[in-house]
């Protein structure tokens, strides 16, 4: 699904990912650990084609395309989706309008008509079901007035419509409390399949009691030191990241 190879990019001049390489394959959940600074939403923009950062090495490919050289837009359209840790506040575009330019947007760009309306209404009643979404909420300015929780549901509802191939979760569980976090980590399992595969990236291993990872990856000063199960996560927890910096030194 996803390969990254001996990744290195910078922002303002100042490189950030040293030469960092992932595998991620359809129908796996990876999660990325690590410290402030290590490069953790760098590597989420770099997937999903911000242009303030420079690839001076490296590539990306997505299911065997690279994809270096496609915008941001292009890359949304070929399945890539990422969730932000601030959502922008859109007044006065309801939920579900954004949602519809957003599906009819991809449509176009992949040569088909626009998604039928009563198509497009099925689809939002099944996945706001699927979510246990207020039918009200969809009537409400893009995130303008929303709770953390509220806009981090926003954004699962808005993975759900849009089906994407690889979505990146940008640390999700920020600002959430523990029931706003159980509800979007139960969305997040039930949109798991295997034609898709999800990125995690967090500073906490709280989120991993939820969303239950079948790799963890911990991201340290622009690379990718150490790899595991869950359990890593967990002797995370337990030791901090004064750890991985000794074992790297050893």
């Amino acid at each position: 699904m996803l390969e990254i190879n001996d990744l290195h990019a910078s922002v303002e001049g100042k490189e950030i990912l040293k030469g960092l390489n992932l595998n991620v394959k359809a129908g796996e959940i990876h999660a990325i650990m690590g410290p402030n600074g290590a490069g953790k939403s760098t590597l989420a923009s770099i997937i999903a084609g911000k242009e303030e950062y420079e690839v001076t090495k490296g590539n990306i490919v997505l299911e065997k395309e690279d994809i270096e050289e496609l915008a941001a837009e292009e890359r949304a359209h070929k399945g890539i989706f990422l969730s932000f840790q601030y959502p922008v506040e859109i007044p006065g575009v309801t939920v579900t309008n954004f949602m519809k330019t957003a599906i009819n947007e991809t449509r176009k760009a992949q040569g088909l008509e626009e998604m039928p309306a009563k198509d497009m209404l099925k689809k939002i009643r099944e996945k706001s079901e699927l979510l246990e979404i207020d039918r009200k909420f969809l009537s409400r300015s893009l995130n303008e007035g929303f709770s953390g929780g509220e806009k981090k549901r926003n954004e699962i509802f808005q993975m759900a419509m849009m089906e994407p191939k690889l979505a990146i979760l940008d640390e999700t569980d920020s600002g959430l409390d523990i029931d706003a976090l159980r509800i979007v980590a139960n969305g997040v399992n039930k949109l798991k399949s295997e034609q898709n595969a999800i990125v995690v990236i967090t500073h906490y291993q709280r989120l991993l009691d939820y969303i239950i990872p079948d790799f963890v990856h911990v991201l340290y000063d622009g690379k990718i030191v150490k790899s595991g199960t869950k359990e890593l996560a967990l002797e995370l927890e337990e030791k901090g990241y004064d750890w991985i910096k000794e074992e790297i030194n050893a």
